[in-house]
């Protein structure tokens, strides 16, 4: 019997020659915000390819948005969720209240430094004990062929690694995020570095296989850990879902004015600050007032205080527009319904899933990015890259982006670049890899 456990299954018949795989993820839906888009469309997908995935997750927590939309996904898919007890902050804010205020940017951080000095790898390692045991007791039900944990938070990767001492069976890590460099974490002496370096080398040792999101993260593996070769790491990249955008209409669309709309969708932290942008709209509108009454900005997510501030401090109240989190399909309504779609990034290590979804809306990209991989893939979408910090160049890029909308000529991503990014495609590339380490 296995304790303390809900399970969820509303799926298909299952098929006789059916391939199983675990799936480790402490973050799933119903917890919205980007880092469950890809687990959740992987496991999605996975059954057209003839597997069928058992979530390992934890029952929703106290979190920063929820939303009950994306687990209608699965409805009908060959798909069981299990759900353990949590661990972490998330489950002392659920007793509270389920979603939980965002705090402000420099509340954020220091809570975020306080983790990281008393939790090695992260604060979710509490769940390790309850998801090994859960995980054992299902495999004893019906054996799995196949281990993935996904993360962060990076105790998913030592709970896949202790169940493969186990269990014997192929697992396969997937990075969202660096580890070791990720570039927000916070090592507060170096005792905390090495015990992260010595732990990430000993779960790459139990896996059978790395998936990362981008060559970077590949390439920061392989030159840490020696005993990687090239071809231990795979990279399958963010996407995005085909099915979000189908038949996207007006509902839930943020009212259209006669003005150019850049949107951005995502929450604001660390390096990734609406502050350059709205300075550069602020001296675009000053030495082009007619430009006010042409050009409007749209934030859908999470806006802190501090932010709100600074627009009213540019004096932007008239043309910014802040709507909070929205169900993921509102979203991708509201990224269709622009003209053009804005991010920023800091580092050149992070893979933004908001860029492929912008991708996927077929819409011109302004990113605020370094050099790097990110900058190729905004450009090779047909987009204009400037720098994070670049004012000057983002209002000349705003500039660009107006008389182009103005004169109907606004350049969307070439089609080919589209299709490489569909989620479906993705999980085609991840099944192969499942099978190949099955045949060894």
């Amino acid at each position: 019997m296995i304790e303390a456990v809900t399970v969820r299954t509303k799926a298909s018949p299952a098929t006789v020659d059916e391939r199983r795989v675990l799936v480790i993820a402490y973050y799933f839906p119903p917890m919205g915000l980007s880092g469950v888009q890809r687990t959740l469309k992987f496991v999605k997908y996975l059954p057209e390819f003839g597997w069928k995935p058992t979530v390992l997750t934890v029952e929703p927590v106290g979190y920063f948005a929820h939303d009950e939309s994306l687990l209608l996904e699965l409805e009908g898919k060959n798909v069981e969720i299990v759900r353990t007890n949590a661990a972490g902050p998330g489950r002392v804010f659920s007793k509270k209240k389920r979603t939980v205020k965002l705090p402000s940017e420099r509340t954020r951080k220091f809570l975020s430094r306080v983790s990281d000095t008393f939790f090695i790898p992260d604060n979710k390692i509490g769940w390790k004990r309850k998801a090994v045991k859960t995980a054992l007791a299902l495999h004893e039900q019906k054996p799995f062929d196949m281990l993935f944990a996904t993360a962060p938070p990076f105790t998913d990767f030592l709970i896949g690694a202790e169940i493969k001492s186990h269990l014997k069976i192929p697992l396969v890590f997937d990075y969202r995020d660096a580890w070791v460099e990720y570039p927000h974490k916070f090592y507060p002496t170096p005792y905390h570095k090495l015990r992260t370096i010595r732990l990430e080398r000993s779960a790459l040792k139990a896996s059978s296989h790395i998936v990362t999101t981008n060559r970077n993260v590949k390439e920061l593996l392989i030159k840490r850990h020696r005993f990687l070769g090239y071809n231990d790491v795979e990279i399958i990249p963010q996407g995005y879902d085909p099915e979000d955008f189908a038949g996207t209409d007006a509902d839930g669309v943020v009212p259209r004015t006669n003005k150019m709309r850049i949107t951005y969708a995502g929450v604001f932290w660390e390096d990734r600050v609406p502050t350059y942008f709205l300075q550069a709209l602020h001296t675009l509108f000053r030495e082009q007032p007619h430009l006010r009454d042409r050009i409007e900005a749209l934030f859908i997510g999470k806006f802190r205080k501090e932010n709100t501030k600074l627009v009213e401090k540019l004096g932007l109240k008239d043309t910014v527009i802040v709507v909070d989190y929205l169900p993921h399909r509102q979203c991708v309504n509201n990224l269709v319904a622009s003209d053009v779609l804005w991010m920023i990034v800091g580092d050149n290590v992070g893979s933004p899933g908001k860029v492929y979804e912008y991708i996927g809306a077929r819409k011109p990209i302004l990113g605020c990015v370094p050099d790097g991989f990110m900058k190729q893939t905004i450009l090779e979408a047909g987009g204009v890259v400037t720098a994070p910090g670049d004012v000057a160049a983002i209002k000349h890029a705003i500039e660009t982006f107006y008389r182009q909308y103005e004169e109907g000529t606004l350049q969307n991503p070439p089609e080919e670049v589209v299709e490489k990014y569909d989620r479906t495609k993705l999980t085609g590339k991840l099944v192969k890899l499942f099978e190949s380490l099955l045949a060894v």
